[in-house]
């Protein structure tokens, strides 16, 4: 039986040129409807780059064109359109369909439509939580293992890794059903502030060390479930050739995302109702240090999310306003921080920080050593503007490929980021009150600072008098 090619880890995907686009070089390199130069692929009709991704008995496309195009081929086409041309062409091109069934040549091409099944699988499971998906997989499947009892395993295991990716994304999200449910983030607007706090960050855990390695559990859990798909989608707009209809619109599916990017803010705004919450001075400052310490801990971790949270929570306004409570904290830890992640030169700082830890990664023997957790609204936003300043068709309609690369670049280098086991030991109580525990909403925030240090100006006064 012939060899696959064998699929290598995501980190394998860069060589120092950046992109290792020719891992198995094809035959066709300038075959109808494709246009290279120096090996790399450019550009392409939408039907030749779709025929590109499929493969027949001396060709199998090179993986990291297997991701780019999955990736990026739902800015035109809905997975689900795009799975049913690929069976097709499969069946078309390897006469699956003839009642005469040649099992040699099934048994030629059978380990290779496997291995782009498996690919699709494993990387966009997401893909196939589309009736319409299921069934294409399952027929092409099918038609599969006929050939041999080894594809029938194969198939059947294929499809039970896919089955139980799903159920644990379904479990997932209810969980995070219920952990919002519990929370409803917002405290009814206090009067004043309760005299005695039934309990506080620092009661139910008092080392910064310990908090933000529970941190990283929550940040690694969520960055997991997020599908690579996800940031493409969030973007998906018109496709200027198609003159009706956008193509997705029933399946802009950015959950995962969505609920990442509620927890920062989340995450934030708990640090803001910690520090504005005791009733004295000392103990505020106390809190703004433990915060100041947690913070550190993040960036040496290489936690940059909650690391960004707690500095954007120290610094929203009813916090920066407590004058007499920041006076009595040692500020310059916060100082370093602070300058760590200043927006300047947009985030110079910060990226440098992230390369740092992205190197660092690379040669790690623990997984301690592993974990990168990008600002998650940053990379967000780099991915949007890659996508906004370039256009994904060129002027003779082709598809502009060095776009894509450029945007699976961005995101494989995320894909390995969210899959380091996280090494810390997991603390129920500490996490339950994380992810539950609840937070002021913006007017009680502005309350509560009122509360602890009078208004000074008209401004603060007008506002103190409304919220009363």
């Amino acid at each position: 039986q012939e060899r696959m090619p064998q699929t290598p880890p995501f980190a394998a995907m860069f060589d120092s040129s950046g992109y290792n686009r020719n891992l198995y070089q094809s035959k066709e390199d300038n075959c109808g409807g494709l246009s290279y130069h120096d090996n790399n692929l450019l550009s392409g009709s939408l039907e030749a780059l779709i025929q590109h991704l499929v493969p027949n008995v001396d060709y199998y496309p090179d993986r990291t064109y297997i991701f780019t195009f999955l990736l990026s081929s739902r800015l035109f086409m809905h997975p689900s359109e795009l799975m049913a041309k690929v069976c097709h062409l499969c069946i078309e091109q390897q006469r699956l369909s003839e009642p005469g069934l040649d099992k040699n040549r099934i048994r030629k091409i059978a380990p290779k439509i496997l291995q782009l099944l498996t690919e699709w699988t494993e990387t966009f499971p997401y893909d196939f939580r589309d009736e319409r998906m299921m069934r294409n997989l399952k027929e092409l499947a099918q038609r599969i293992a006929i050939g041999d009892e080894m594809y029938r395993k194969n198939v059947q295991q294929l499809l039970q890794n896919l089955i139980r990716k799903l159920a644990t994304v379904s479990q997932y999200e209810e969980v995070l059903a219920k952990i919002n449910a519990t929370s409803t983030d917002r405290l009814t607007v206090l009067k004043t502030k309760p005299q005695s706090i039934q309990r506080d960050i620092i009661t139910v855990c008092n080392d910064p060390y310990t908090l933000a390695q529970q941190l990283t559990h929550i940040e690694l859990e969520r960055l997991n479930y997020i599908g690579p798909e996800e940031f493409v989608q969030a973007f998906v707009q018109k496709d200027p050739l198609d003159n009706d209809k956008t193509c997705y619109g029933d399946q802009k599916k950015t959950r995962n995302l969505e609920a990442y990017v509620e927890w920062f803010n989340r995450l934030s705004y708990l640090v803001a109702t910690e520090i504005c919450m005791p009733v004295k001075k000392k103990h505020r400052a106390r809190v703004i240090e433990y915060f100041i310490d947690v913070a550190r801990e993040c960036f040496n971790i290489g936690n940059f999310n909650s690391l960004m949270a707690i500095i954007s929570g120290m610094n929203m306004s009813p916090v920066s306003r407590l004058k007499k409570t920041w006076a009595k904290v040692k500020t310059a830890k916060f100082d370093i921080l602070e300058h760590q992640m200043d927006p300047s030169s947009n985030f110079y700082n910060y990226r440098t920080a992230l390369r740092g830890a992205a190197q660092r990664s690379l040669t790690a023997h623990s997984n301690r050593e592993k974990i990168v957790i990008p600002f998650f609204s940053l990379l967000i936003k780099d991915i949007y503007f890659l996508n906004e300043g370039c256009a994904s068709r060129l002027p003779n309609g082709h598809v502009n490929f060095e776009k894509f690369w450029e945007l699976a670049k961005q995101v494989s280098e995320f894909m390995t980021w969210k899959q380091v086991e996280c090494p810390f030991e997991r603390d129920r109580k500490i996490l339950q009150y994380l992810l539950t525990v609840s937070v002021f909403s913006d007017d009680a925030l502005y309350l509560a600072s009122y509360e602890s240090e009078s208004p000074e100006n008209h401004i603060e006064k007008d506002r103190w008098k409304t919220l009363r």
